[in-house]
């Protein structure tokens, strides 16, 4: 027969492995809580130059009707890879392929930050850009940088 002491151990053991089972997940949850808050505050800390969270850059916008402004412009910009040879506001050239724009990060109504590339060597660009009432784009190098070394 099974003794009433050795079931009361029995029982007591599994109460306090649930017990510490228990706490290791709120520690668990608590951790996870910190982690998701950390990683929204480095979002909105990344999403501060942007044209998307500007209201005083989207009301530019406005009257030219554009529903995305950022993307609408990002993809005139790449309109400008179209043409045969390198990107015509990359002052390099090429020089394992031609220069292409890669990345675009439109921060506001004046201002374009993008990367460039031949595949091997790459750079960046600071372009200012002015939207005409016809819609069109205009682009104006501001400045650049080609990096040394190879990827």
């Amino acid at each position: 027969m099974v003794s009433s002491s050795n079931m009361a151990k029995a029982y007591s053991q599994k109460a306090e492995a649930k017990t510490e089972k228990i706490t290791r997940l709120e520690n668990q949850v608590e951790e996870l809580k910190d982690s998701v808050q950390k990683s929204s505050l480095k979002v909105l800390d990344m999403q501060y130059f942007s044209l998307e969270n500007n209201d005083d850059a989207l009301a530019y916008f406005e009257e030219l009707n554009l529903q995305n402004p950022a993307a609408y412009v990002a993809d005139k910009l790449l309109e400008t890879n179209a043409q045969k040879g390198d990107n015509p506001l990359v002052p390099y050239e090429g020089m394992q392929n031609d220069f292409k724009i890669n990345k675009i990060k439109v921060l506001n109504h004046k201002w374009i930050l993008t990367d460039f590339s031949d595949g091997k060597y790459w750079g960046e660009l600071l372009i200012k850009y002015e939207v005409k009432d016809d819609l069109g784009v205009d682009f104006t190098l501001i400045d650049h940088l080609l990096y040394t070394r190879s990827n």
